[in-house]
Formats: structure tokens, C-alpha cells, sequence
């Protein structure tokens, strides 16, 4: 047995399902691709790239009321084309096969295998539902195929959803992202095979060290692996020794391929621009918002009733996780003013900034910036955002510094100073013991790595452990800015392979030497994923292919696009957590800003790579990608506020839509300093939006479960959340007595998803059944 088969040190948390399964990144070929896909692809890539007019490549849903003429003139084809299907023997063929396969997959379904059927239900049959389902107003379609748009044109759509389903499966599998069993299930079946509990992954977080343990312990540390590292071409390999590495034979570890992932990447890109698909997606969306709207129609009380019987829980007492914030600003303004007051009041004389030979007190810093303390109000500390930052990013960016003076941010807002970052981290303590007070939330922040230096990760680490930052309420994030054109222009670094390296090579050095790092594995413990963060809406005047330069030979100023950023930091992050599941130790999730701005090929790229986004506001200028986020349920973390400060007023944000359609949504701060005002600032945000969209408390509690399933929380707490059975999908897996979320609504989402995934599932089958020579 080879050494790395053998875990050396066990930290699970997350239960491992069974056989071990190839690790390896199936390669393709480029000649194997579809070239009119690849031409496609390009197409939707160039356009956007140009900043040109996308309604041809784009989907031609997103602003129907710019073109009302061009829309109606679609229409009519698209009549004109059914009127003629419907004289087409082939079609008449295919038609009947599609609905005698649909009526045989309904009345063969059983408890075991039941899912919601857009025909009315049969006599009897509730007899057959499981006793987990909830008996309510279900909302069914009878006749036709219930596509709205001919068979040729919706066979074409079932086929490529599909595969695009198959593809981001493939991606989160790889690197032990969480996919739904619901949609794995019927993946294997539309392959003719059977899913299986064992071929499930998962991600692996450390759970909280139990009462009376030092989080900070360095006992039991794993010894030393003696592996080699070397990164080829952007990502770091691992070699079990040094003749290994001479021969460049590295582990049997998935190592992504370039070309491999713009094929993928094409596939799901030339959707966007596919006519049928955007036609039966933006129907199918229409749909489920309308479907919705009946079913709380016919339910709200029914679900009402449902909460009332419930003893002890509501929503104040449901958990919440502030999925999305960020450490330099967790803190509300009023809460930093006093904290500056404080901290001038009793320690004026303390020496706080090195410029120089010269050593500053923060007396000295005040009186450079000719102000005091004690007369500072939230106003003069300007750090909040307003009118002023809509669609400016870079005023956005400048509220970091209070009064402006970016002495101040340095001083109170970095882990990395003259003081060791200790003022930052008694504010982050602070706001840490405000969320043990309130019991129920819980918080991700995200801390700074920025690829300027090998050493940012010794020194975090070192800040984390020093000044005992851990709490049980917060789980840890690292978020890396996408700025290598400054770093290049300071000349700090040579190259993009650079910024790569001093982002991930520590961490693999850490992974298997953890005794020469002790700090840094420690750290990591606590740490649950990383982010991609800076302005979507900066240009790039680089189009992704895989003819990209290698990220050795990214020399010139120029930033990377936002694509090239995601491919590279999902690979090394796959890489890792694969080597540290083999170590026993917990996996990372990759967590981008996605979609708040810039072009709507970002969402693609994160739909390949992600385990769920940050933002996702233009999904709604793209029924393809909506629909796909839908059916993938991918998680999305949403923030209004933030938005209606920077991209997007509060009254046109997707959020309430996207709940009603069922995408997997959940509510964030992004930056409490900036956006919020009361100490409770996710409480904050859940107030506002019950209040401007009329939620119910059922949409509140079903936002705050998904927030929950979409964090780092390890798989204890999960379950004590949410309930033992909180992998299963559906009403079986909630624990109403814990979340507070109606059985009658979950059943409804899991009836529903399964009903849309059976469309999919049922044109993929009946195409492989039909014989050519009997059309």
C-alpha cells in the first residue's frame, strides 16, 4: 500500500460514503469538440468582451421590452414552426413515444421512486405517497408534453441542460464540493444507472473543539509526509519523493486540464445563445414563478398551521449564518467610532505606526490628520455608502478608510501591522461575543490573502492564534482580491504563476509537513473555504480559450479576465482538498463573487467550479443559466442591501424572485460598517427584506435553512440544526421542530425540482429508445 493511502492523522466531521473512487480529472481532447459549439462559445465570449450589443448571442428574454417588434416577430416563427410540426409524421412519432414514455415513468413510480407528475393525480393514489409528504393543494398540468415549444426544439434543450448537469457534477465531485443527491439520482437514471449512497461526496469541516478544549492546541500534530512540491503551469503538483519529481511522476491526484475545462466551458457558454434553450427555460422559470404564486395561494395557511404547532421554535430562534461578510467591515460604524474613542481615551500614548526610523503614537496620528477623537461622529468617520458609491467601486472601495485617512484602516482594520493587528482583532472579538450572545447567528468573515508574499499565510495564522480569535459562531473565509495588475505595476511580483504560488503553496506545505507549520495547520482547522473578490465590472481585454498563456508566462500588466482567475484558483484548491482527504484532514469549498456585475459569462465559469456565489444578480438577464442554477440548485448568497449602495436599487433586486422559483437563496451583510446600522446586522437585512417583499415567516425560515446548508458549518452542527436526515432532500430531511420551515413547503420545492429534472430525464431516455427506422 502505497503511503498516502493511509491517512496519518483523522479529523473528519463529514461522514465518508463508502468505496474509494478514481481520483483522477478525465482529459478531452479539443478535435473531439463540437466546432460549431466551440464557434458559438467564442461568439457569446466576444461579445461580451466587447461590450457590444448581446440581444443575438445573449438571451433573448433579459429586456423583452427593449425590442417589442423583434419579439413579436419571434413569436410568430415560432408559431409558424409548431403549426408545422404538427403536420410532420416524425414529429407526430416522436410526440407519442415522448408521452407514452412520460405515462409509463408516472404510473411506474412507487413510494421508493416518487416524483410529482404534471398529469392529475390518479384515484387512489395518496395510498402510494410516502408518509413523509405532507398532504396539501398540489398544483398539477395535464395534457400535452407541457413544454410550450415543439419537440425537435425541446429535445435539443433537455439534451443540453443535461449535460451541462452531468458536467458541473463532474467539477463539484472532483473537488469534494456538495452536489444534490435529488439531482444525482436523476442523472444516473437518465444514464440507466443507479445511484448509490457510496458514490455520494462531500465537503470535510473540522467541528468545533468540544468545551474545555483549547482550540489552539498543538498536540497530535501529523508527522511529516516527505513529500516534494513543484507547481507546473499554474498548479502546484505533489510528488511522493525527490525521484518522483525528477521524473516528473507526481501523485495519482486530479490534476485539471486547460483545454479539458474550456470544452466544458463551451458547452454551457454556447447554451446561453442556443434559441430553443432559451425559449424552454424562460417558460419553464415562468412557470415555477407562477406556480408558486398558486401553490401559496392555495397553502400559506395550511403552512401557517403548520408553524403554530410547532413548540419552542420560530424565527427569531431558527439558525441563521451571515453567509457572506467581510472581516474588515463585520463591525457597524457606530461600533468603530466608539471603539477609535476608546482605544485614543486610554491608550493615546501607545506607539501604533512605523514610517520610516520615526515610531507614531496614535496621539501624533490624530494630530496629523488635525482632528480629535471626541469629536468625531459616524458623519465625519464617512464610512458608510450612499448615493455617491452607485457604480462607483472604486468611492466604494475608498469608505475602508475612516475619515479617509488610510493610516486609520491600517491601524484598525489589518491583522498585519506595527501593533500585530491587535486592534482588529479585539474588534472582531467583540463582534464574535455579540453573536454568542444572541446564540442563533453565526457569521463567515473573510480575512485577506493576497499573493504579494509567501509569508501572508505565517503571519494570519500567527495573528489567529496570538490574539484568539476563534469563536464557535464564526467560521473563517479566504478571500483573495483579483489585483496582480498593481502588484505587476509595483514590480512586486514577475508573473501570475507568482500570485498562485504564495496563495497555495503554503497550504501544501502545511498539508504535508504540518509540524514544521504549525500555526498555519492550526489556523486551517477553522478555515471553510475561499473567495474571489474585486470589481466584476472591470474590463478585460483578454478572451479566455484554452490558448490562454500559461500562468508563467502571464507577464504582461494587464489583469487576468475573471475566468482565467476561477479556473486557476479552483484547480490548486481541488488539488489540496483531494490531498488532504487522503491526510484525513478538512477540505476547502471555492466560494466566488459571482454575477454582481460585468458579463454574464462569470456565472458560467462559477456555475463549472463553484460550490455556490456570492451575489448572483444578473442570473435574471439569463433564463438558461437561471434555469441551471435552478435545477443544479446551486447556492446563492445574496445581499439587497449592498446591492442597492453599489449595483442595483433594493426594489429591483431577483432575491424574492428567485425564492419563489425555488433557487437555493440566502440572505448576507457583505459589509455591516458600510450598509447596516444596528448591532444585529443580519437580523437587519431579514427585517428589511419581510418588509419590503411581504415575506412570510415560513419564506424567512425556509432563507435561513438554506443559509445554514450553503455554510461552512460542520456536519454535527448541521445536524443539530437541521435535523439528523438534513442530506436528504425534501421534507425528509427537515426537522420542523429545529428550522421552523413548513413540511407542506418543502415538499412542494422537492415535488417540484423533481417534476422539472423529470422532463430532462424522461426526452434524454426516450430519444435513446426510439429506433431510427421506425421515424
Amino acid at each position: 500500500m502505497k503511503k498516502r493511502d493511509t491517512p496519518l492523522f483523522k479529523q473528519q466531521s463529514t461522514p465518508c460514503f463508502g468505496k474509494e473512487i478514481a481520483r483522477l480529472f478525465p482529459k478531452m481532447s479539443l478535435s473531439a469538440s463540437d466546432e460549431k459549439i466551440r464557434l458559438m462559445a467564442e461568439k457569446v465570449y466576444a461579445s461580451a468582451l466587447k461590450e457590444e450589443d448581446t440581444k443575438d448571442a445573449m438571451a433573448l428574454f433579459s429586456v423583452p421590452e427593449d425590442c417589442p417588434i423583434g419579439l413579436h416577430e419571434d413569436r410568430e416563427r415560432e408559431m409558424q414552426k409548431e403549426l408545422a410540426e404538427q403536420h410532420s409524421q416524425e414529429s407526430v412519432k416522436r410526440k407519442k413515444t415522448f408521452l407514452l414514455k412520460r405515462s409509463q415513468s408516472i404510473s411506474l413510480q412507487g413510494p421508493d421512486d416518487w416524483r410529482a407528475s404534471p398529469l392529475p393525480t390518479p384515484a387512489g393514489a395518496e395510498a402510494f405517497l410516502p408518509e413523509i409528504f405532507p398532504d396539501y393543494q398540489r398544483v398539477t398540468i395535464s395534457g400535452d408534453y407541457c413544454a410550450g415549444i415543439t419537440v425537435e426544439d425541446y429535445e435539443q434543450a433537455a439534451k443540453s441542460l443535461f449535460k451541462a448537469l452531468t458536467i458541473r457534477e463532474k467539477y463539484s465531485k472532483l473537488a469534494y464540493h456538495r452536489f444534490p443527491r435529488t439531482v444525482a439520482k436523476f442523472l444516473r437514471d437518465g444514464e440507466n444507472l443507479k445511484w448509490s449512497e457510496e458514490d455520494e461526496v462531500l465537503p470535510d469541516t473540522c467541528p468545533n473543539p468540544q468545551e474545555g478544549k483549547d482550540p489552539y492546541s498543538m498536540e497530535g500534530i501529523p508527522e511529516n509526509l516527505n513529500y516534494e512540491l513543484k507547481m507546473k503551469e499554474g498548479i502546484v503538483n505533489v510528488y511522493p519523493n525527490t525521484e518522483a519529481l525528477k521524473q516528473d511522476q507526481p501523485l495519482s491526484l486530479p490534476y485539471p486540464d486547460l483545454e479539458t475545462f474550456t470544452i466544458d466551458l463551451s458547452h454551457v457558454l454556447a447554451m446561453i445563445a442556443d434559441g430553443p434553450t432559451k425559449t424552454y427555460c424562460h417558460r419553464r422559470l415562468n412557470f415555477l414563478g407562477s406556480k408558486f404564486y398558486l401553490h401559496e395561494m392555495l397553502n400559506e395557511m395550511a403552512e401557517m398551521k403548520e408553524l403554530k404547532n410547532v413548540p419552542h421554535r420560530d424565527f427569531y430562534n431558527v439558525r441563521k449564518v451571515d453567509t457572506h461578510i467581510h472581516a474588515a467591515a463585520c463591525m457597524n460604524q457606530k461600533h468603530l467610532l466608539k471603539f477609535i474613542k476608546m482605544s485614543y481615551e486610554t491608550e493615546a500614548d501607545r506607539v501604533v505606526l512605523e514610517k520610516g526610523n520615526q515610531k507614531i503614537t496614535l496621539k501624533e496620528v490624530f494630530r496629523k490628520l488635525n482632528m480629535d477623537p471626541y469629536d468625531l461622529t459616524v458623519d465625519s468617520l464617512d464610512v458608510h455608502a450612499g448615493r455617491q458609491t452607485f457604480h462607483r467601486f472604486d468611492k466604494f472601495n475608498s469608505k475602508y478608510n475612516p475619515v479617509g485617512a488610510s493610516e486609520l484602516r491600517e491601524i484598525y482594520l489589518k491583522t498585519d501591522n506595527y501593533i500585530k493587528g491587535q486592534y482588529f482583532a479585539r474588534l472582531v472579538k467583540e463582534v464574535a461575543a455579540e453573536l454568542e450572545e444572541s446564540k442563533y447567528q453565526y457569521a463567515e468573515p473573510r480575512l485577506s490573502i493576497y499573493g504579494r508574499s509567501a509569508s501572508e499565510w505565517e503571519s494570519l495564522a500567527t495573528w489567529f492564534i496570538q490574539h484568539k480569535v476563534h469563536s464557535p459562531n464564526m467560521r473563517w473565509m479566504i478571500q483573495v482580491p483579483r489585483i496582480y495588475d498593481i502588484f505587476k505595476s509595483k514590480k512586486l511580483v514577475p508573473n501570475f504563476a507568482k500570485i498562485l504560488e504564495n496563495i497555495f503553496l503554503p497550504l501544501f506545505e502545511a498539508t504535508i509537513n504540518p509540524r514544521k507549520h504549525k500555526t498555519i495547520h492550526v489556523f486551517l482547522k477553522y478555515v471553510t473555504g475561499f473567495d474571489s473578490v474585486d470589481d466584476e465590472s472591470k474590463h478585460s481585454n483578454h478572451m479566455f480559450s484554452y490558448k490562454s498563456p500559461k500562468p508563467e508566462e502571464w507577464t504582461e500588466d494587464d489583469n487576468p479576465p475573471y475566468t482565467y482567475y476561477l479556473f486557476y484558483m479552483y484547480a490548486n484548491v481541488m488539488v489540496l482538498n483531494n490531498l488532504r482527504k487522503d491526510q484525513g484532514l478538512n477540505t476547502f469549498q471555492f466560494r466566488p463573487h459571482c454575477g454582481e456585475a460585468g458579463s454574464i459569462t462569470h456565472l458560467v465559469s462559477a456555475f463549472l467550479t463553484a460550490d455556490n456565489i456570492s451575489h448572483g444578480l444578473n442570473l435574471k438577464k439569463s433564463p438558461v443559466l437561471q434555469y441551471l442554477y435552478y435545477l443544479a440548485q446551486v447556492p446563492i448568497a445574496m445581499s439587497p442591501l449592498s446591492n442597492n449602495s453599489l449595483f442595483l436599487e433594493y426594489s429591483k433586486n431577483p432575491l424574492r424572485e428567485f425564492l419563489h422559483k425555488g433557487l437555493c437563496v440566502s440572505l448576507s451583510t457583505d459589509d455591516p460598517m458600510q450598509f447596516h446600522y444596528t448591532k444585529e446586522a443580519l437580523m437587519e437585512e431579514y427585517a428589511i427584506a419581510a418588509q419590503l417583499w411581504k415575506l412570510s415567516t415560513c419564506d424567512l425560515c425556509e432563507i435561513a435553512r438554506n443559509s445554514v446548508l450553503q455554510s461552512g458549518l460542520s456536519h454535527q452542527e448541521k445536524k443539530h440544526f437541521l435535523g439528523s436526515n438534513y442530506l436528504e432532500d425534501g421534507p425528509e430531511g427537515n426537522d420542523i421542530r429545529r428550522t421552523n420551515v413548513a413540511q407542506i413547503r418543502l415538499a412542494y420545492r422537492h415535488e417540484t425540482l423533481r417534476n422539472e429534472l423529470s422532463f430532462l430525464v424522461d426526452a434524454v431516455k426516450t430519444e435513446n429508445s426510439l429506433n431510427p427506422a421506425e421515424l
